[in-house]
């Protein structure tokens, strides 16, 4: 389906029992909502209504050209306007990677629109933001930030040789999956709006997300690239209510396609209060 909400019009793909509890579904990049589809079965079965996103950037019709227009709060604020249009006062939320940044933030923001919080990959704001200023190795790993914030050279970089560097980073997802996420991707446009969450990230973002209270997992792998164990850790402080922390162990950050069986027991488990 498509909604109209702030003037913009988004993808939104609906499954599940029309009467199920509502789950709202975030993807990261450069994914889109596609990266659920071997997630949902396992939630249809449960009885779930399954909404899955394709977020500000990524659906056709919502894509703005300022970066500006791309900070958390517009992000967010499509989130709960999506769940308006829906009818859905409020929704277990599940987000990977910059979903998962929109969920957070979202919890934090308004906990009144979230039931419960699966977040996958990426921790609490205020958790990343510590690990960048105090841990070397996740400085490290989050180097590749300054190149995606760099307008025309980003896009450069990954598209060059048939989006070979977009399509390495997209590695873990599995061969038959590289090519769906990638090829929309190859067209410029599309791949800059999605750069444009990174552009207009700021610390104030990141440090200054409160404290959620809503029931909360949180899933990390350890074969993250892009998350350590440090920022992983560090989300425990950052949630006030129930919260559970998930190690994968042996999965990239690619948990939805490459442990979809694992990732739906801990959404279940989660929005069932197992």
């Amino acid at each position: 389906m498509r909604l109209d909400v702030r003037g913009l019009t988004f993808d939104v793909y609906a499954g599940g029992p029309a009467d199920g509890e509502p789950v709202l579904l975030l993807h990261g990049f450069p994914q889109h909502s596609g990266e659920w589809s071997a997630v949902l079965p396992a939630l249809h079965a449960a009885g779930l209504r399954s909404y899955a996103l394709d977020q500000r950037g990524y659906s056709p019709g919502a894509r703005p050209l300022a970066v500006e227009d791309y900070r958390m709060a517009e992000c967010v604020a499509d989130a709960a306007a999506v769940l308006d249009a829906l009818g859905v006062p409020a929704a277990h939320v599940v987000g990977h990677d910059w979903g998962a940044m929109v969920a957070w933030q979202l919890a934090a923001r308004q906990p009144d629109r979230v039931r419960t919080l699966t977040a996958v990959s990426v921790p609490h704001p205020a958790a990343f933001a510590h690990a960048i200023n105090t841990d070397p190795g996740q400085k490290a790993r989050s180097a590749y930030i300054s190149l995606f914030r760099r307008p025309g050279k980003a896009e450069s970089v990954l598209l060059a040789l048939n989006a070979a560097a977009l399509r390495r980073m997209l590695a873990g997802v599995g061969r038959d999956r590289v090519d769906d996420y990638a090829e929309p991707m190859r067209d410029r446009e599309t791949l800059t709006a999605a750069l444009n969450w990174y552009r207009a990230m700021s610390r104030r973002d990141l440090a200054g997300c409160g404290p959620v209270g809503v029931p909360t997992s949180y899933v990390w792998s350890d074969g993250d690239v892009a998350i350590g164990r440090t920022a992983a850790t560090a989300c425990a402080a950052q949630v006030a209510g129930d919260y559970r922390f998930v190690a994968l162990r042996g999965v990239s950050h690619w948990i939805p396609d490459e442990a979809p069986a694992a990732l739906a027991e801990v959404i279940l488990d989660r929005v069932g209060g197992r």
